[in-house]
């Protein structure tokens, strides 16, 4: 068990002021960026960020998830994005070596109670540990998040980015972040990322289908966007007939407000090989402890 998130953080699960209402809706973003090293020729990144940064700025996320984020991205993402706070490091050295999986939150909305990464490994705290059959050292990246608007109110916030390989690893990582969301207990959680699987994957079963308890997660586009035809991977081809493979997971804590892929275009060129996914999310008012 990643030992990074207290398994007595859900203590604090049925606190709410209704007195005070409730924190005005979240918008939520996912988008792989495409690392930055990548022999893309005409999609290569320097061509392509202000591509990237259009379409988050479009967005106007309140917490952006991004993964495949090297060092020198995240400098010229966190200078442009200066009303963003970032938490993220390199997932081959706990520090600025290899691709990143950060997390961006508004600094007015929120502010940091808590972060940190952990792999996606048996050895969960090692830097650079490769899980399983993976092909890679894979990372998480969490934050617990308070309200500014309303300071009792806390959300987490997880985002990672499953091998795109590795059978085994996806399956093992999926188990692993059910561990994680269950020791959270009933605080609001959002589970983010690239899961290199779709919908119909043993992995995306293991998160959303086969809980026995309180703490389902469902998937924001479930339903608001087609089966088919709603694909995020597409190389720079704009091809949407693949699977989702990136996916935007909540508890019970929050409702959907609407749930969408976008596809913006840039003339003939694409900001990424992936398409980003939003939502937009509400927090559910607390009856009791507990309870919703």
């Amino acid at each position: 068990m990643p030992r990074r998130i207290s398994l007595t953080c859900g203590m604090l699960a049925g606190v709410v002021l209704f007195g005070c209402g409730m924190p005005p809706a979240v918008r939520v973003m996912s988008f792989n960026i495409r690392y930055g090293t990548a022999d893309d020729g005409a999609n290569r990144w320097e061509v392509r960020q202000p591509f990237v940064l259009e379409t988050i700025r479009a967005a106007e996320p309140d917490i952006l998830a991004m993964q495949e984020v090297l060092a020198f991205q995240a400098d010229e993402l966190r200078e442009q994005l200066s009303d963003y706070a970032f938490v993220g490091v390199g997932r081959d050295d706990g520090e600025r070596a290899g691709e990143m999986a950060p997390i961006m939150f508004r600094k007015r909305r929120f502010s940091l109670v808590d972060g940190g990464h952990y792999w996606l490994s048996p050895q969960s705290d090692q830097p650079g540990s490769v899980g399983w059959d993976a092909a890679l050292p894979r990372i998480v990246t969490w934050v617990r998040l308070k309200f500014s608007s309303h300071p009792l109110s806390e959300i987490y916030v997880l985002n990672t980015h499953f091998d795109h390989k590795g059978e085994t690893a996806r399956l093992e990582s999926a188990r692993l972040l059910r561990r994680v969301i269950e020791s959270i207990g009933g605080q609001p959680v959002l589970l983010v990322g690239d899961f290199n699987c779709g919908p119909a994957s043993a992995p995306y079963r293991v998160l959303t289908e086969e809980w026995r308890n309180a703490m389902e997660m469902y998937d924001a586009h479930a339903g608001r966007v087609p089966a088919r035809g709603s694909g995020t991977y597409h190389g720079f081809q704009g091809t949407r007939d693949g699977e989702r493979i990136d996916w935007i997971l909540h508890n019970q804590r929050w409702r959907v407000l609407d749930a969408d892929v976008d596809t913006r275009m840039f003339g003939t060129r694409f900001p990424s090989d992936h398409f980003p996914v939003a939502a937009t999310v509400e927090l559910v008012p607390v009856t009791r402890f507990g309870a919703m």
